[in-house]
């Protein structure tokens, strides 16, 4: 008998004391246990195992939820020089938490709209979503913001006051303000992946 494991359980027949070595066979008895054995070792994996149905697999992947993934943001728009930047990332499935600063140096510049890229995947939802909060420590103002979604980065908006609503004017050189050495850039938020 072939094992039917793991599509179903096996119904092994156990001998007694009294059975002969040919009923039942000794032979397809251990042939039996054999290919339960295997298909159990196929089923939990081996230490580190790459197979993505493997049980070992699949806990290694459960175990690395929730575990913060430092990077180094990919910018449009800014270009970091000496400053100090400090991001992570938690990806859960397809959702993706992410938050961090950035600190400028005295070589970084900001030259248009800011956007910073996904550190993993690629956005599901459309653009302009919403996607998360950032706040800026100039000097002299703190101002606030939102992030949105394009095809794969993080566009960083500044809240302005509009003649009725709250808007959101796109980051520049000098919006929210000039910036220089020791300013800030912080943001949170998540997005769907693929």
């Amino acid at each position: 008998m072939a094992t039917n494991f793991p599509a179903s359980l096996d119904t092994l027949t156990n001998p007694t004391s009294s059975d002969s070595l040919s009923s039942p066979s000794h032979s397809a008895q251990h042939a039996n246990v054999n290919d339960a054995v295997e298909a159990l070792q196929a089923k939990v994996g081996a230490d580190s195992s790459a197979v993505t149905s493997s049980l070992d697999y699949k806990v290694a992947q459960l175990e690395a939820l929730g575990t913060a993934v430092a990077f180094t943001p990919s910018w449009t728009n800014f270009t970091p020089g000496n400053a100090v930047e400090s991001w992570h990332y938690v990806r859960v499935n397809n959702l993706l938490y992410f938050g961090g600063v950035t600190i400028l140096g005295t070589t970084s510049s900001v030259t248009g709209f800011m956007e910073m890229d996904f550190p993993v995947g690629t956005q599901v939802s459309t653009d302009g979503a919403p996607a998360g909060q950032a706040s800026y420590g100039m000097t002299g103002l703190a101002a606030y913001g939102q992030l949105d979604q394009q095809a794969s980065d993080l566009r960083f908006f500044v809240s302005t006051a509009g003649s009725t609503y709250v808007q959101q004017a796109l980051t520049s050189a000098t919006v929210p303000a000039t910036w220089t050495s020791t300013n800030s850039i912080r943001a949170w938020g998540v997005v769907a992946i693929s």
